[in-house]
């Protein structure tokens, strides 16, 4: 972990995507060990979490390192998006690297090996540490919510939680399911897939959303159960950006989102009144990041992009300020400081 600031040059010197391979090849290359997540514990949606950090969908899109993983400091892993039958995604190049942002644009298309692999994968799985499993849908699919159901159905029995993506802008048309009629229809039919005594969902949203969108989202996820609100996937939007990648189509990711998702963190946290339990991601690279979104509403924060900058100690690095930060203002646990600022508005 402490070489990474010494090879990064090299990372950096290929491909975005074939340097991510790489990754996963050195990370399946290693044991998967002794889960010793560093502790700050909090409990969210029954599950307890051993610290609030965790990794994001994307990563381990077919649940081939989610053991490695939990052995780099975090508090969980998400898996995914996995959709019923195998695709290919989109034409490469796909991801981007924007250096000079500490950010990513990625139009990856939910490249993935399909639910049949990663099921048999967490299957085989040692029950230590939080796995979540991120489902999605086929691009050329006739009926979507039906793969939506397919997910839920063949995730349930592996997965500690299922995450319901519907918010990535590189599936054409996947978004307009959080208009709030298609919503309902969806989260019904989740639901009913899911059946009694099945995990915990929660739903992964976009941050280019209206007031209106907020208010329906908030309003359909409440009345249908959903267990927890994951603010926010990457934007489609584009601040100003100093590199040459910035005009490439996709979802922009990393410290450019910061602002947009911290945002809508909050207007989430409004909507809801506090009754679903947000997890913050979008833009979170050190503790002080985390703690703004603690501090906004959410129980737990997601990683991804900032890894490409920082490296793989930065979960370790994030709880260990957290801690800092929570001993300097006084709270005697996360949960205490859970939606302190918003309170104080």
């Amino acid at each position: 972990m402490a070489l990474y600031p010494l090879l990064r040059p090299l990372i950096f010197a290929l491909d975005a995507e074939k340097a991510h391979g790489l990754t996963l090849k050195a990370l399946k290359a290693l044991p998967p060990g002794r889960f010793d997540a560093p502790p700050l514990p909090i409990r969210v949606a029954g599950l307890d979490f051993p610290n609030p950090v965790g990794l994001a969908a994307g990563f381990d899109k077919n649940a081939e390192v989610f053991a490695q993983i939990l052995r780099l400091g975090f508090g969980f892993a998400e898996i995914g998006t996995v959709t019923p039958l195998p695709q290919a995604g989109n034409p490469r190049p796909r991801l981007f690297r924007l250096v000079e942002d500490r950010a990513v644009i990625n139009r990856m298309g939910f490249n993935n090996a399909g639910l049949e692999a990663a099921r048999a994968r967490l299957e085989r799985r040692r029950r230590t540490g939080i796995v979540g499993a991120n489902i999605g849908a086929n691009k050329d699919s006739v009926d979507r919510i039906a793969d939506y159901a397919a997910g839920v159905r063949a995730m349930a029995p592996v997965a500690d939680y299922l995450t319901v993506n519907i918010s990535s802008p590189n599936t054409p048309g996947l978004r307009a399911l959080q208009d709030k009629g298609a919503l309902d229809a969806l989260l019904a039919a989740v639901a009913e897939a899911r059946g009694a005594g099945g995990p915990p969902v929660f739903l992964k949203l976009a941050p280019d959303l209206t007031t209106e969108d907020i208010d329906d989202i908030a309003r359909v996820a409440i009345d249908r159960g959903i267990d927890a609100l994951i603010v926010s996937n990457t934007t489609i939007s584009r601040p100003a950006l100093a590199s040459r990648h910035r005009d490439e189509t996709g979802g922009l990711s990393g410290a450019p989102l910061k602002r947009l998702a911290l945002q809508r963190l909050r207007d989430f946290r409004k909507a809801t009144g506090g009754a679903l339990p947000l997890i913050a991601a979008g833009g979170i690279e050190n503790g002080v990041d985390a703690y703004d979104r603690i501090r906004a509403g959410a129980s737990l924060v997601q990683i991804y992009s900032a890894l490409v900058y920082q490296g793989p100690g930065l979960a370790r690095m994030i709880v260990g300020e957290l801690k800092n930060l929570l001993r300097r203002d006084g709270f005697g646990s996360l949960a205490e400081a859970v939606g302190s600022a918003s309170a104080m508005d």
